[in-house]
């Protein structure tokens, strides 16, 4: 078990907020990742309803388009490595196809799997299908939907994974919803919370004014002044 600098109640509080709310805290916390960590295209969730997920990753790269060319690692070891332990795990999958998506590696079988094994969801820039079968509140943040497995197959796993812009490691911390996901540094979990309640107070003193009616670019001049006194 590998010793961290957060419990997993640190990051069950961090699912009371979406994902540009937790990047709203990093640009506090950490501000010289402000523009990086993120994935930075459009992404499909399975229900936009689900709650955000916050788990450590669990990585890996998969191919479809054509058969192994070689080894592949065996299933087996991937679904050992992805079993969670002492925190929640997300998969965090890298299709590596000239056209990422050509085959879903997710469906109602690797849901059901996972889900059983203590994942809480996945972050893909690949595909998933058979969106009526899925596993019960197994959320996927994916590339597209797609029909087929094709010869989908892994071809690595726990190593760096660029999911549409954001880089990823082993045993990173991800918090994703509908919007996209993030990473969350580790030393950084315990101080969002603070941090989050700070943006959240300065923009309540510019939304307060603007929704009261009568709203200028005056007031919009003081709301500024307001918002940046408060620390």
């Amino acid at each position: 078990m590998a010793k961290r600098p957060f419990t997993k109640a640190d990051l069950k509080v961090l699912e009371q907020w979406d994902t540009p709310t937790i990047c709203n805290g990093l640009e506090v916390v950490v501000p010289e990742r402000r523009a990086i960590g993120f994935t930075v295209q459009q992404m499909f969730a399975v229900d936009r309803k689900f709650p955000p997920i916050v788990g450590v990753a669990r990585t890996g790269l998969i191919r479809a388009k054509e058969p192994p060319r070689g080894p592949i690692p065996p299933r087996e070891d991937w679904y050992d490595y992805v079993a969670a332990d002492d925190l929640p795990t997300i998969a965090v999958i890298q299709d590596i196809d000239d056209r990422p998506g050509y085959g879903a590696f997710w469906g109602e079988v690797q849901t059901t799997v996972h889900k059983a094994l203590g994942a809480i969801g996945c972050v893909t820039n690949g595909s998933f299908r058979d969106l009526d079968m899925l596993a019960p509140g197994f959320q996927i943040i994916g590339g597209c939907i797609g029909p087929s497995h094709a010869h989908v197959h892994m071809v690595d796993m726990k190593c760096q994974v660029n999911i549409l812009g954001m880089l990823c490691g082993h045993d990173d911390v991800v918090h994703a919803d509908f919007h996209g996901a993030v990473i969350i540094p580790a030393d950084c979990v315990k101080k969002l919370p603070a941090a989050i309640d700070l943006v959240s107070r300065r923009e309540k003193v510019i939304l307060d004014m603007a929704k009261a009616g009568g709203f200028t670019s005056a007031k919009m001049r003081e709301a500024l002044k307001k918002s940046g006194e408060i620390h």
